[in-house]
């Protein structure tokens, strides 16, 4: 393989290992952003039993329920933003899906190059040592004797 060729193949899979580890970073904060999500979600839900019970059991003040009410729309708030967050997660992995895609494509597509001038350089040289085997049969042939001590 040509150096040329070696170089470029290091140089796309330099580019595709960088990408591979950004999707991987990207992975990662989506997975922390759905985590986080869900423990909102869990949380939302476990603060809404545990004052659903409270209230059914009565005498909460006005101004609890007020406070309630309250605490449940900020986290209502936090959870919309959460998803806002988790969305564009998503979108960042989806984007570094398709970088490292094109990565991945251009390594194959330069092993392939490479794999094919390797054939075509091994083809050569056996047409050559052919052509070398018969020139040298032609020779023997005509001259029989050509080589040898008297």
């Amino acid at each position: 393989m040509s150096d040329t060729l070696s170089t470029l193949l290091e140089q796309a899979e330099s580019q595709r290992n960088i990408a591979l580890a950004a999707f991987g970073h990207a992975r990662e904060r989506r997975d922390e952003a759905r985590t986080q999500a869900r423990e909102l979600e869990a949380y939302r839900d476990d603060y809404t039993a545990r004052w659903n019970t409270q209230f059914q059991r009565g005498g909460a003040a006005l101004e609890v329920v007020r406070s309630y009410h309250q605490f449940a729309g900020r986290l209502e708030l936090a959870i919309t933003q959460q998803a806002h967050a988790l969305a564009i997660c998503e979108q960042a992995l989806a984007r570094a899906n398709d970088v490292l895609a094109a990565h991945e494509l251009r390594v194959a597509s330069v092993r392939k190059l490479v794999e094919r001038r390797t054939h075509e350089a091994r083809a050569t040289l056996a047409q050559h040592e052919q052509r070398a085997s018969d020139d040298l049969r032609v020779a023997v042939v005509r001259n029989p004797f050509a080589g040898t001590q008297l």
